[in-house]
C-alpha cells in the first residue's frame, strides 16, 4: 500500500509518470447487459490527483444519476465502476450518448489537471466572469443585478448559491452594445469597485479565484463557499437532526486511511458535491462505495490527506464533519421554486428581482440562462422571516410579471427511507471487497 502515497504535484510534474499515464492509456468499458436497471460504466487508469471527481463531473454534467459506485485502488492503477440511468430512471441506449459518455471518460482520465491561479473577474471572447462571495442578505441579488445593469452589462448566465449567511455567484457578463466580452479595462476596474461596495462590510468579499478560463460554475461555488469558510456560520439548523447529513469520521489504523460514512437524502449531484468538497481539502479518495438505490444515499470513502496520512486530530476529524454537512446543504433549495421563461432583454434581471425585493422575497439559490433571445431562470426564494411564501404575495408578483412568464414548481414528494440494516449491508461489502484488494497491493 505504500506505493498508493503519491502527492498531487508529483503525479502532474513528474515526466516518468507522464510516461506511464501514455503507455497505460484508460480503458472505459459500458455495459447494458451486466444490471437489469442500469448502465454499467467502468473505468480503469493509472492513479491521479482528483480523477474521481473528473469522472463523476463528466456524468453528471450529462445529467446521469449514479445509483451505485465501486472504487478502489490497487498501487498505482484506479478501477471504477459506476452504476447510471438518465434523469427518468431508464438505462442508456442512445448510441450518440453512450459514445459522447466512452469519449468524455477516456479524455478526462488523460488530462492533467491545472492548479488554480488568483483573479476575481475574467474576461474572455464571449463574455466577463465575474465571481462574488459576501454576507447574505434580502435584496443582495437585486442591488448586484441593478448595477451591472446601470454599467450596461448584460447577463448571460449566472448561478448563485446561499448558505449560512453566505452567498456566493459566478455571474457571466456580456457588454451590452458588442454582446462579447467586456475590453475596457477601465469599465471593468469601475465594475469590480461598485460591486464590492455592495457586498461591502466582509473582509472576504474580495477573495476570489480561478480554475480556467472557462471554469466548472458549480466547483467554483464550491470551492467560493469553501473558501469563505462558510461550514464554520452558525446559521440557523435546516429541519431536524434526523434530516440532516450524518456524517462519521474515524481511523482505519491497521491500513493508514481515514474512513469517512455518510448518509443523507439522495438527490441529484450528491456524489460530485461531497467530492468537490474533498477535493478542496486536500484529500485523495482511494477506495469507496456508493449506494443510492432508495430515497436516502450512502457513501463511505477510504481516504488520506494529499501528504500521504490520514487524519491525526479530533479537530480536523470535526473540519471534515463540517465541511461535507456544507457541501450537502449548499444545494438544498429553500423555499418556493420559481420558473421565468421570457424573451431575454437588457435589465430583464434587474427588473425581476427587483419585484422580489420589493414583495419581501429573499433569492436562496438562483440559476440564470439566455438562449436564442430568450431567458430560462429558476429562483428558490422565502419570506425573509420564515421559508414558507404566502399564496397571496405570489399571486401579486405574477400579476405584475406576467401569468405566463413566471410558473411556480411544487417540490418533489419523498419516499420513505429504508432501513439502517439495507444501507449497513453496502458498508459490509466494502470491507470484504476492500480486504481481497488489499492482497494485491504492494507494500515499500
Amino acid at each position: 500500500m505504500g506505493s498508493e502515497r503519491y502527492q498531487a504535484g508529483e503525479v502532474d510534474d513528474d515526466e516518468y509518470a507522464k510516461l506511464v499515464r501514455k503507455m497505460n492509456s484508460p480503458w472505459v468499458v459500458i455495459d447494458n447487459d451486466a444490471c437489469d436497471h442500469a448502465t454499467i460504466v467502468q473505468v480503469d487508469c493509472v492513479c491521479k490527483h482528483g480523477i474521481l471527481l473528473e469522472l463523476v463531473q463528466v456524468l453528471t454534467d450529462l445529467n446521469l444519476v449514479i445509483k451505485k459506485a465501486y472504487i478502489t485502488s490497487d498501487a498505482s492503477w484506479f478501477m471504477f465502476v459506476f452504476n447510471v440511468t438518465d434523469g427518468a430512471g431508464n438505462k442508456l441506449h442512445d448510441n450518440k450518448i453512450l459514445n459522447y459518455l466512452k469519449t468524455a471518460l477516456e479524455s478526462s482520465a488523460c488530462s492533467i489537471t491545472s492548479l488554480p491561479s488568483s483573479v476575481d473577474i475574467l474576461p474572455s471572447k464571449d463574455f466577463t466572469l465575474i465571481e462574488l462571495t459576501g454576507n447574505d442578505r434580502p435584496g443582495l441579488l437585486s442591488e448586484v443585478c441593478a448595477v451591472l445593469k446601470d454599467l450596461h452589462c448584460n447577463v448571460v448566465k449566472a448561478e448563485v448559491w446561499t448558505h449560512n449567511t453566505r452567498a456566493a455567484a459566478v455571474i457571466q457578463v456580456a457588454d451590452e452594445s458588442t454582446l462579447r466580452a467586456i475590453e475596457d479595462r477601465n469599465l471593468l476596474s469601475r465594475i469590480k469597485d461598485l460591486l464590492y461596495n455592495v457586498l461591502k462590510g466582509d473582509s472576504h468579499t474580495s477573495r476570489a479565484k480561478k480554475w480556467s478560463p472557462r471554469p466548472h460554475t458549480e466547483r467554483r461555488l464550491h470551492r467560493l463557499m469553501f473558501d469563505d469558510r462558510d461550514y464554520e456560520q452558525t446559521g440557523v439548523a435546516k429541519g431536524p437532526k434526523k434530516s440532516r447529513p450524518q456524517v462519521t469520521v474515524t481511523n482505519c489504523v491497521d491500513r493508514d486511511y481515514t474512513v469517512v460514512m455518510l448518509r443523507s437524502k439522495d438527490r441529484p449531484k450528491l456524489l460530485f458535491d461531497t467530492l468537490c468538497t474533498l477535493s478542496d481539502m486536500h484529500y485523495l479518495v482511494f477506495h469507496a462505495s456508493i449506494d443510492a438505490t432508495r430515497s436516502e444515499a450512502y457513501q463511505e470513502f477510504y481516504l488520506r490527506h494529499s501528504d500521504g496520512h490520514s487524519v491525526s486530530s479530533e479537530t480536523e476529524q470535526h473540519q471534515i464533519i463540517q465541511c461535507l454537512e456544507a457541501a450537502i446543504e449548499r444545494r438544498v433549495s429553500e423555499g418556493l421554486e420559481l420558473e421565468l421563461h421570457a424573451d431575454d432583454r437588457i435589465g430583464l434581471l434587474s427588473d425581476i428581482t427587483r419585484v422580489f425585493r420589493e414583495y419581501g422575497l429573499c433569492i436562496r439559490r438562483a440559476a440564470i440562462a439566455t438562449d436564442a433571445g430568450k431567458a430560462f431562470d429558476t429562483f428558490y426564494v422565502s419570506e425573509t422571516t420564515s421559508n414558507r411564501v404566502d399564496a397571496k404575495t405570489i399571486d401579486c408578483i405574477r400579476r405584475q410579471i406576467g401569468q405566463t412568464i413566471l410558473r411556480v414548481k411544487q417540490p418533489p414528494s419523498l419516499s420513505p427511507k429504508p432501513s439502517g440494516e439495507e444501507a449497513g449491508a453496502t458498508s459490509l461489502l466494502l470491507r470484504v471487497f476492500f480486504k481481497v484488494c488489499s492482497f494485491h497491493s504492494v507494500r515499500v
